[in-house]
């Protein structure tokens, strides 16, 4: 990590721990005022007997963020990281929680404070009271969850959303504690700053990034009386800092040996084409373009066939073609990645129809429902809160009517099917994670085609665990076909999207797939 990345939580593990030691030292020595000030903790006992139906609440509270509870949610957190080839986040993850359980469980034997007297009778608990096992625990795994989200997620407000919503628990953790008399207000104190403490001093020294590229980067080949040209493209409404993104840039790039980076702002006119032409006529070596599918599709399909590797730094809402190459979605590690990664060679999909420009595709293009939803994306909101705008607009349009299409695959016959939503793909995974097309590959020189047709308002649900089990079998509810060209022919006005970006209603689309067209860096 930068050192300004670690001497911040460096700085924030040591207030905690001082605060931490402070009370620690008050406690033990029975300072007699903050002894005074936790005997007035039986106030909340007494505000909870005066209800019988609030016990039994507080006592299932209890076990919900024992440490037990909070050991599976932690094993279920750090699988699932390991599983998305995020190992050191995973680790991070496991170290925090264990640390955090053997500390606490150190420091009752060692200060060894007995429970408050007015415990409820018949669930009396006798182990030491100092400090809340419940309120470090907690407070760890959502300290790990905040620093997650602050890493994965690139919406400022989703992530402030985030870290609001994972306080919640903290809080009512702490109320349990005291309503049912199980600790002192100095307990539950010393258990916050407990975890916060622990949180903060593994993040000091270790890194839950990935490790970087450059170790196992090869030379580029550089041509005699030349230097290595790096060329960035930024869309500057989808990077909230951007002057640390620029640092970034810089860092890395020089690490690895290349030139200061020449710089390219997107505008509303000119979403990228044409700085992306702009850095190819320079004798860009690389172009790193930082942005969402739409910004990232236009830099794309400017540099196919050049010969110019695509560099990608995920900023946008879905992020669907850097999920589909496993580009992380941290920024340091995505930088990284563009520049010290290795180069692949990937199709994309010449888009024609109605009413549009001749034009590509790198994800997907849709007619129906999915376009839909894109369609009624507020802006705003999606600003906001990143995806959950989508899954409002989705809801609203779930009752989108059936339209009737014809599809002619490779030249061949049309065949007449009736669908909510068409979606031609060039990779298998799409919003959310959704292996909408399983059999697609993003090089196999073929684009992929399904038809959705649930019937009923409540098909949806079978519709989407038939996908999700990502089963073979088509009938009229799901129907797939593959070749190198397609076209799809609606009865009527139809929305329709290239990646995730409405492009107006029509009644065709004619999509022809382009092999090999493109190089993007990817992970080694």
């Amino acid at each position: 990590m930068p050192d300004r990345s670690r001497s911040l939580p460096l700085a924030g593990a040591l207030v905690c721990l001082t605060a931490l030691t402070l009370v620690t030292a008050l406690v033990v020595g029975g300072w007699a005022p903050l002894a005074g000030f936790d005997d007035t903790t039986e106030l909340f006992r007494d505000a909870a007997l005066r209800h019988d139906s609030v016990e039994p609440v507080l006592l299932v509270l209890e076990i919900a963020l024992n440490s037990i509870a909070l050991g599976i949610l932690t094993v279920a957190i750090a699988a699932l990281l390991w599983a998305r080839s995020h190992p050191r986040a995973a680790i991070y993850t496991a170290l925090v929680m264990v640390l955090t359980a053997l500390v606490t469980s150190v420091m009752k034997a060692t200060v060894g404070r007995e429970r408050p007297a007015w415990q409820p009778e018949g669930t009396l608990l006798t182990e030491g009271s100092f400090p809340s096992g419940h309120a470090s625990g907690i407070t760890a795994l959502a300290g790990v969850a905040i620093v997650l989200a602050w890493l994965f997620l690139r919406k400022r407000g989703l992530k402030v959303l985030v870290t609001a919503l994972l306080l919640v628990p903290v809080l009512i953790s702490v109320v349990d504690r005291l309503l049912l008399g199980r600790h002192y207000y100095t307990d539950v104190t010393a258990g916050i700053l407990l975890g916060a403490t622990v949180v903060l001093g593994v993040l000091a020294f270790y890194s839950p990034l990935p490790v970087s590229h450059a170790a196992n980067a090869d030379p580029l080949p550089v041509a005699p009386g030349t230097g290595r040209r790096l060329h960035v493209v930024v869309n500057p409404s989808k990077v909230d800092h951007l002057a640390t993104f620029r640092s970034v840039v810089a860092s890395i790039a020089k690490e690895a040996g290349w030139s200061e980076p020449l710089w390219h702002y997107t505008t509303v006119e000119d979403p990228g084409g044409g700085m992306a032409e702009a850095a190819a006529v320079a004798g860009a070596d690389l172009v790193v373009v930082c942005g969402g599918d739409g910004t990232v599709r236009e830099v794309c399909a400017e540099l196919a066939g050049t010969g110019i590797p695509v560099g990608i730094v995920p900023a946008g809402t879905g992020n669907l073609l850097a999920r589909n190459l496993d580009i992380p979605l941290f920024l340091q590690a995505a930088v990284d990645v563009a520049i010290n990664g290795q180069d692949q060679a990937i199709d994309m999909v010449a888009v024609s129809g109605d009413g549009i420009e001749d034009t590509h595709f790198m994800v997907m293009a849709g007619m129906g429902f999915d376009a839909a939803i894109m369609e009624g994306v507020n802006e705003e909101i999606k600003n906001r809160v990143g995806w959950l705008a989508y899954v409002w607009s989705g809801l609203k349009s779930l009752l989108f009517p059936a339209i009737k299409v014809e599809v002619s695959i490779d030249g061949g016959e049309f065949t007449t099917h009736r669908a909510r939503t068409v979606v031609v793909g060039n990779v298998g995974y799409l919003q959310a994670g959704m292996p909408l097309l399983p059999d697609a590959a993003i090089d196999d020189g073929t684009i992929d085609v399904v038809l959705l047709y649930p019937r009923r308002f409540l098909s949806w649900v079978p519709l989407a665990l038939r996908i999700l089990a990502k089963r073979s079998h088509t009938d009229d509810t799901i129907n797939r076909m593959t070749g190198q060209s397609v076209v799809i022919r609606a009865a009527h006005d139809t929305p329709r999207q290239l990646d995730g970006d409405p492009i107006g209603p029509g009644r065709e689309l004619r999509l022809d797939c382009i092999h090999g067209k493109l190089l993007v860096r990817v992970p080694r």
